[in-house]
């Protein structure tokens, strides 16, 4: 009987066993990454360069999903509300990260429990401008809007998008007034823009420099730390005398609120590999975007740097969303 039993326990401890993920696995299920924007953008085409390139850790494959609308909030409370297991991730630039708790009166998730993957990529504002404006640089541009208060028009990607959120801090930072034109979207504010019908534009470098090396508009400055590889030539804020100004449009990874440290690094892993690729990084840079791969921890620490900074200027502007 002591025999019996005992060949019954190992049989059930082999099977048992043979149940268990080994160390190291790869995944069974394919990874859906939830973008909350619609396709052709670069919050779209950035997850799906990676996805190419992200099969060695999920052989069964990475399937992009957009899911969008109210400023990316319908697709990130699909992901909040995902199993915490990293087959459901969020891949979005800030605003249901950082942003949307401070626009909104009412969010159906809490964008203070994500758990930051990592962050993707950040491309920088830029400071666009039509033909109809006769400022070459940034000094005659505020010298131009100093004698013009309230005439000259901006538009934006709609009420609170970070274009409306960028020109807002200019503003503040030089003392100046503009009217503001909200769009529904990059699209149409770039087609108005190129055709005259607003004055400038406040947009994220990949979709306005192509616009800018065509001649069709004038980017004056680059809101970022140091010069943009996809427009060399243009100078940064800082440079041209205005060193507070700094606005990048940031792409992050974020997990459901419960998602275990071991999954978060195991995903983080998949991306920072995928991102260390030199073709992934050559073809960021052509879309403008700087690729990075950050840690958890310093995702984490950047996300609530920046979403102190829009805090700052949505409150000083009193902008807010139902």
């Amino acid at each position: 009987m002591t025999a019996l039993i005992t060949r019954r326990q190992a049989a059930v401890a082999a099977l048992s066993f043979c149940a268990l993920p080994m160390a190291g696995a790869q995944p069974a299920r394919p990874l859906h990454l939830i973008v909350p924007f619609s396709a052709g953008g670069t919050a779209d085409i950035l997850p799906r360069i990676l996805a190419e390139k992200m099969r060695p850790a999920y052989p069964a494959g990475v399937v992009i999903e957009n899911r969008v609308g109210a400023g990316g909030n319908i697709g990130a409370d699909a992901v909040f509300r995902a199993p915490p297991d990293g087959a459901t991730l969020l891949v979005s630039p800030p605003g249901p990260i950082a942003i949307n708790q401070h626009l909104y009166r009412k969010m159906a998730f809490d964008a203070t429990r994500w758990v930051p993957v990592t962050i993707v990529a950040t491309v920088p504002n830029v400071l666009a401008v039509s033909h109809k404006v006769p400022a070459q640089n940034l000094s005659e541009f505020i010298a131009h809007l100093k004698a013009n208060p309230g005439k000259v028009s901006y538009a934006s990607q709609g009420n609170g998008s970070t274009s409306h959120l960028t020109a807002a801090m200019f503003m503040q930072l030089t003392g100046t007034e503009m009217l503001h034109v909200p769009y529904k979207g990059t699209a149409p504010a770039l087609v108005d823009i190129v055709g005259a019908q607003v004055d400038v534009f406040f947009d994220n470098i990949s979709s306005s420099a192509p616009f800018h090396a065509a001649g069709k508009l004038r980017i004056l400055a680059v809101a970022d730390e140091k010069r943009s590889k996809a427009l060399p030539q243009v100078p940064t804020f800082a440079e041209a005398g205005l060193g507070a100004m700094h606005a990048v449009t940031f792409f992050s990874v974020v997990a459901p609120p419960g998602t275990p440290s071991r999954v978060i690094a195991e995903a983080n892993k998949a991306f920072t590999t995928a991102l260390s690729l030199p073709d992934v990084r050559a073809r960021f840079e052509e879309q403008g975007a700087e690729p990075r791969g950050w840690t958890s921890e310093e995702a984490s620490r950047f996300i609530k740097t920046e979403s102190e900074r829009w805090r700052k200027v949505i409150k000083s502007v009193n902008v807010t969303l139902e």
